[in-house]
């Protein structure tokens, strides 16, 4: 997925597309979608919202002369050509000319998406009363970036019962309670408690983790009546998780798998329908024979 992005939409009669410029992976792309219609893309343009300084140009019928937003001329800060006017011998077939559901990515020499405030597009062969446009787009909408799920407390588990209990493994809080009787690990204060840290934690030289030992990985949180239950628990593959990408993988999968959710409605989607008993707090006065407490 995208690591941030800016969306910019364009419609006249006849002709309506939309523009996503995003970073992923610390490279810079713009995918193109028409939304209604046809057009053959010919040349991109973009700025940012200061329009001093000398504008970028393409000669020749790939120019935005004329070009206005809000009537006012704007100014360029980079232009780049993607092909020739006119369809040619290719036809519909020309790898620029998209139609209604066609997506066209390019890629973009920026280092931030903040030098993009502004998208111009120059288009021929359009399905518009004039045949081309000069199309040019600003105010994107910017997505906001979900929020990562938080857990009340994590289970590296190595050993489990016949019927799925845990039984030896390292148990992360967290927060640490106070007092905490049986020396359970907790994240370091001030530690948001996503799966990302909790992982980061559970290898760090102050818990020395062993990924390849850990069985199923079991998440904690509350229940519909606030009690702490496991919400659900992620298996190792055959010879346990080789890396924490290999584990991440496997998180992000399970979340994908929850639809589009978010919070404690997520973790309910992913609630196995027949949990194990919840593991006891760690205040908790009961018998901790078989853990592996760290």
């Amino acid at each position: 997925m995208p690591d941030s992005s800016k969306i910019f939409t364009y419609s006249v009669d006849g002709l309506a597309y939309t523009v996503t410029v995003y970073e992923e992976n610390g490279a810079f792309f713009a995918d193109i979608t028409v939304d209604e219609g046809a057009m053959d893309v010919n040349a991109i343009y973009f700025g940012d919202d200061d329009f001093s300084g000398s504008s970028e140009t393409l000669s020749g019928p790939l120019n935005m002369n004329g070009a206005r937003l809000d009537g006012e001329k704007v100014q360029w800060d980079e232009a780049t050509e993607l092909s020739d006017p006119g369809l040619g011998p290719e036809g519909e077939d020309k790898e620029t000319y998209l139609q209604t559901g066609d997506t066209m990515t390019v890629a973009l020499d920026i280092e931030s998406l903040d030098e993009i405030d502004i998208f111009g597009i120059r288009a021929t062969s359009t399905t518009t009363g004039a045949g081309s446009i000069k199309g040019v787009s600003d105010d994107p909408e910017e997505p906001e970036e979900p929020e990562e799920p938080v857990y009340e407390k994590l289970f590296f588990g190595e050993v489990f019962s016949e019927t799925g209990d845990p039984l030896g493994g390292t148990f992360i809080l967290a927060e640490e309670p106070d007092p905490n009787p049986y020396s359970i690990p907790a994240l370091p204060e001030g530690t948001e408690p996503t799966f990302d840290n909790y992982l980061t934690y559970f290898l760090s030289d102050d818990i020395g983790g062993d990924l390849s030992a850990v069985q199923s990985v079991v998440f904690y949180g509350s229940g519909e009546d606030g009690v702490q239950e496991e919400l659900f628990r992620i298996d190792a593959p055959g010879g346990g998780f080789q890396s924490p990408d290999e584990l991440l993988a496997a998180y992000d999968d399970v979340l994908d798998g929850a639809g589009d959710l978010s919070g404690m409605d997520l973790m309910a989607a992913l609630s196995l329908e027949d949990s194990t008993e919840a593991v006891p707090e760690a205040e908790d006065d009961l018998d901790t024979d078989g853990f592996e407490l760290v």
